[in-house]
C-alpha cells in the first residue's frame, strides 16, 4: 500500500509519493480510516505512560497529514467525477459538428423543394429521423428570428436598413446555429436590422 513508502522521507519534507496499486479511492480511504482509529487507541494508551509527550506530538501530525491526504482524495473524487461527466456529455462535439453541413443540406433541399410531392415528403422523414435522433443527444437549434441580436449565439452577416423594426433586431436566419446541450457549437448566421429605433438596454 502507498503509506508503507513514506518511511523514506526527510524530517522536514511533508510530500508524499503514492504509488497505484490498483485499489480503490474507497478502499484506500476505508485503510486510512482504519489507521487513524489505530493511532487513537495508541495515543490513549500511551498517554497514560509518563513520556507521552513526544508520542502525542507525532501522533497529532500523523493526524493531520491523514485528515489532508482524505481531503485531497475527496476533492480528486469530485473533480474525477465532474471530468467524467462532462467528457461523456460533450463527447460527441466533434461528430456532431461535422454533422451540421449535412442538416444545412437537408434545410436548403427542403426550402426548394415543391411542397406536398413525394420526393419533398421523403427528404422531410429523413430528416426528421437525423434530427430527432440528434436532438436526442443534446442538440439543440438557434434559429429564432424577430429578436435581439446576441453576439454570444449570432453572426451577423448581412445588415440591412429597415426602420419599421428596432436596430439590432435578427430579421433572417442564413444558417442555424446549434448548441449541444448548454454549450455552443455552431453560432447562427443572422441578417440584422439597422436604421430602426434603438432598444432600451
Amino acid at each position: 500500500m502507498a503509506d508503507d513508502k513514506r518511511g523514506g522521507n526527510s524530517g522536514d519534507d511533508d510530500s508524499y509519493v503514492l504509488e497505484d496499486s490498483g485499489e480503490s479511492i474507497e478502499d484506500i480511504e476505508h485503510e486510512m480510516e482504519v489507521a487513524a482509529q489505530e493511532a487513537d487507541s495508541t495515543l490513549s494508551r500511551r498517554t497514560k505512560a509518563p513520556a507521552a509527550g513526544p508520542l502525542v506530538e507525532e501522533n497529532a501530525q500523523l493526524k493531520d497529514r491523514y485528515l489532508r491526504t482524505l481531503a485531497d482524495f475527496e476533492n480528486f473524487r469530485k473533480r474525477s467525477e465532474r471530468e467524467k461527466s462532462d467528457f461523456f456529455k460533450y463527447a460527441l462535439a466533434g461528430l456532431l459538428r461535422e454533422l451540421l453541413p449535412v442538416l444545412d443540406n437537408f434545410d436548403r433541399a427542403l426550402d426548394h423543394a415543391g411542397d406536398g410531392d413525394d420526393f419533398h415528403r421523403g427528404v422531410l422523414l429523413i430528416y426528421k429521423q437525423l434530427f430527432d435522433t440528434l436532438t436526442k443527444h443534446g442538440l439543440r437549434p438557434i434559429d429564432q428570428a424577430n429578436g435581439p441580436f446576441d453576439p454570444k449565439i449570432h453572426e451577423a452577416v448581412v445588415r440591412e436598413e429597415d426602420p419599421s423594426v428596432p436596430s439590432h433586431t435578427v430579421i433572417a436566419v442564413l444558417q442555424k446555429g446549434y448548441f449541444l446541450h448548454d454549450r455552443l457549437l455552431r453560432p447562427a448566421m443572422v441578417k440584422v436590422a439597422v436604421g430602426g429605433a434603438e432598444e432600451p438596454r
